[in-house]
């Protein structure tokens, strides 16, 4: 299962979605997140599933790798729609027993719920899928420099962001590599209860976490011994500059925002 995890992942390509500028790809992002949460009704959420399939389709990554990093949170989709089923009583009774009752009205949350975090899952994805490290931590800085008025080191918290998405990768090839070790010699992490498997995972976070504070001093060595001082003075090799394509995927955000109020007024919300 920790394999799955393919957030942080870069997936080098020639696609209209890596070509979009990165200061517009998170500002996108973050709208499209804002603009799912403002859907009440499926009419709405078709509108930015059909969005979020031209994106997937456009970005040219394997609709596998899209696939496998939903896997992991599987768990958490079910377990909510779950708790939607149950815990909502509007609509037509479907079933009664005892303390448990299924309505049309749970059943329809429980589905709209796991379709909208799954279209926040791989939104959130495709950011980190078709934007190098190094762009979102550029895109970032600037988007965040008016802050700087604030004193504040704008350079250093997109820094730590990009880091730690950078790593994520690294940690899980380092995890899968330790829990083989463990195997190797005789340990069992499969069988047991719940706090059998608890136990038997802590000999391997412990050598997960020294060698993460290892990886972590040798960075900031690193980057001491290159003379690395912030963002001061810095150059770019690469200069970002809107173009006509950064212009249309606004324009698409745009009209799909208009699309969803639109539909959230013209049609009864879910219940």
């Amino acid at each position: 299962m920790i394999s799955d995890i393919t957030i942080g992942q870069y997936f080098p390509g020639n696609s209209i979605l890596h070509k979009i500028d990165p200061r517009m790809k998170i500002v996108l992002t973050f709208a499209f997140i804002i603009i799912i949460f403002l859907c009440k009704n499926f009419y709405a959420l078709g509108v930015m599933v059909l969005m979020l399939a031209i994106m997937v389709a456009s970005s040219k990554i394997s609709i596998k790798v899209i696939l496998r990093g939903v896997k992991p949170i599987l768990f958490i989709i079910v377990f909510t729609a779950i708790l939607n089923i149950f815990y909502t009583d509007k609509g037509e009774t479907w079933f009664e027993y005892k303390f448990l009752k299924i309505t049309s009205g749970g059943v329809y949350i429980a589905i709209f719920m796991a379709i909208r975090i799954i279209c926040l899952i791989i939104a959130s994805s495709l950011l980190t899928y078709t934007t190098s490290p190094t762009m979102i931590t550029d895109g970032l800085e600037r988007l965040l420099s008016p802050l700087e008025f604030m004193k504040n080191s704008v350079h250093t918290v997109a820094m730590m962001m990009t880091i730690a998405l950078r790593f994520i990768p690294t940690l899980i090839e380092e995890f899968e590599k330790i829990t083989n070790a463990q195997k190797a010699r005789g340990a069992d992490l499969d069988s047991g209860g719940l706090i059998q498997r608890s136990k038997a995972l802590v000999p391997i976070f412990i050598p997960l976490f020294i060698t993460s504070f290892r990886r972590a001093y040798e960075l900031a060595f690193a980057m001491e011994c290159r003379c690395y001082n912030g963002g001061e003075g810095r150059t770019r090799m690469k200069q970002m500059k809107l173009t006509k394509v950064d212009f249309v995927a606004l324009f698409f955000i745009v009209a799909m925002c208009v699309a969803v109020i639109m539909l959230n007024m013209n049609f009864t919300h879910l219940l």
